[in-house]
């Protein structure tokens, strides 16, 4: 499996479908985008840090360890650090794999995982 993580402060881009298989049979991509609304909280966007070399290493971990239940060719992430208005996204993650399915479940994993595990913290 091929992994990319990046994190950067200006706009996401979405880059053009690149397949380094012939048995990639999906790539599923997953935007997070910065809501207005946080509870009963109006937003205008929302700060983001992170302790990158720390969450790198998770990140890299993680991917390695949901590889094992959802088998990948290659996944790109990455994570924007600083502000972020309402409307823009704050994160980019693909994931390409044989089957929808194998795409499906490890993105969701692999978000889960990374909301509970990994040092990205946001704040209004």
């Amino acid at each position: 499996m091929r992994v990319v993580i990046i994190f950067r402060q200006d706009a996401l881009v979405v880059p053009a479908l690149e397949l380094d298989s012939r048995e990639t049979g999906a790539s599923v991509d997953f935007l997070g985008i910065v809501r207005e609304l946080e509870g009963d909280q109006r937003l205008k966007g929302l700060w983001y840090e992170a302790y990158e070399p720390m969450a790198q290493r998770l990140l890299e971990r993680m991917f390695s360890e949901v590889n094992e239940l959802y088998p990948a060719y290659n996944v790109y992430f990455v994570h924007r650090i600083g502000w972020v208005p309402v409307g823009e996204a704050s994160l980019l993650i693909r994931v390409q794999t044989a089957h929808r399915g194998e795409a499906f479940g490890f993105l969701s994993e692999a978000i889960t995982r990374m909301k509970r595990d990994v040092p990205i913290w946001k704040r209004a």
